[in-house]
């Protein structure tokens, strides 16, 4: 019988541990810091569970080698996700853009089949029980607890990243898997706030809207995305905003975000703000977007373009039309930096991939140790792609190797 031992009871540690328990010359033991698994998998999507993207691919994901995750991700596709939940008597539903949910909108259900799975699969799981030290030994490994230590013939390190300290992000397999030999990239926070200059989005706090976003620095875009934008006392959030501020975090200084905020193309706009002011030339300038934008928003941006609220329709000539269809189409802001790492639903950065097996996700230089999930250094988008990869990774290392 052989013990292979998996630190880590976050996504990919599950997924490590069903996988290896698998084979039933293994007795497989799950070691979690917290008080209980899965903590925080229970946060994800808002509390539902964005559990994976059909779309999964490749390209969705970011590290020093992205390619990198190709093979873990070709090996256990999100169709296979689909089927692995829906073996364990998960019903889920595809919402927009590819976004697998469970069908009861909440991340316990998810949590629920995998306990129901370690359960029948009969993997021990120590709980509070954070692991300290790791020893390489003649043969295997020492694990050092602060219950006594544990001597495994296999090991895998699935602690996850420093992201969403509060729901149990840390830097423990950084330091655990240093001691072995393994080397660490920078860490910054990705699918997190963005904050700019505060002058307008102070006065928005808590509007929503659909959009397209562009990042850009030194004269070129640096990153783009579409969807939901959400308005803070400090710049924005929101998933077009998580998308492109992993390129906020690690793009340095001298940013600026540009948001344009209505469908139509400028031309569009300025015909149909010209409309607006023939058909009520006495309105104050300030309701000139009412109907085609949260009000706020469009008070704001009438401010924005350098218009004076309280003057009529009637006094703008195109000039000034000219300038609101623009600012409509590219609200920009300064970028003074992102939420922190606490803040943030994943890690950018991590273990570097250069000593890790893609075929097997087994140490290049320390046989019989695995590494899975966050604490590699892979990110994926907004919208499943990050649980894919902890479902794929940790299928992966919980082979063995086999």
């Amino acid at each position: 019988m052989n013990t292979v031992v998996i630190i880590g009871g976050g996504a990919s540690g599950l997924m490590a541990a069903l996988t290896a328990a698998e084979d039933k010359n293994n007795h497989v033991i799950l070691l979690e810091r917290q008080q209980r698994i899965g903590r925080k998998l229970l946060a994800t999507g808002n509390g539902r569970c964005n559990l994976t993207n059909t779309g999964a691919a490749t390209e969705n994901y970011h590290g020093e080698d992205p390619a990198f995750a190709r093979p873990a991700l070709e090996a256990f596709t999100p169709a296979d996700t689909l089927r692995f939940f829906h073996g364990l008597g998960l019903l889920t539903v595809t919402e927009y853009g590819g976004r697998v949910y469970p069908l009861s909108n909440s991340a316990n259900s998810v949590l629920d089949v995998l306990r129901l799975a370690l359960d029948r699969a009969g993997v021990e799981q120590r709980t509070a029980c954070p692991a300290r030290e790791l020893r390489r030994e003649k043969e295997g490994f020492t694990v050092v607890t602060d219950a006594g230590s544990l001597r495994a013939d296999k090991l895998i390190v699935a602690c996850g990243g420093a992201a969403g300290g509060k729901l149990g992000g840390v830097t423990d397999g950084y330091e655990l898997l240093k001691a072995l030999g393994h080397k660490r990239t920078g860490l910054y926070p990705a699918l997190v706030p963005v904050h700019t200059a505060a002058e307008y989005p102070r006065a928005l706090k808590g509007v929503r809207v659909q959009g397209a976003l562009r990042l850009t620095g030194g004269g070129a875009a640096l990153a783009e995305s579409r969807g939901e934008i959400q308005f803070t006392e400090t710049g924005v959030s929101g998933p077009a905003v998580f998308d492109i501020s992993r390129a906020a975090s690690t793009g340095g200084e001298g940013l600026r975000l540009h948001m344009d905020l209505l469908p139509q193309d400028e031309k569009e706009v300025f015909a149909l703000l010209r409309k607006r002011r023939e058909e009520y030339p006495e309105l104050d300038a300030a309701e000139l977007f009412t109907g085609m934008l949260h009000n706020r928003l469009g008070r704001m941006l009438v401010k924005y373009a350098g218009i004076r609220a309280g003057q009529p329709l009637g006094g703008l000539d195109d000039a000034a039309l000219g300038r609101l269809a623009a600012a409509a189409k590219d609200f920009s802001l300064d970028v003074t930096g992102t939420g922190g790492l606490d803040s943030a639903q994943v890690t950018a950065g991590g273990i570097r991939t250069a000593g890790v097996n893609p075929e097997t996700l087994e140490s290049w230089f320390v046989p019989g140790l695995f590494l899975c999930g966050e604490v590699l250094d892979v990110d994926g988008d907004c919208g499943g792609y990050n649980l894919q990869w902890a479902w794929a990774s940790g299928r992966l290392a919980g082979r063995l190797g086999t």
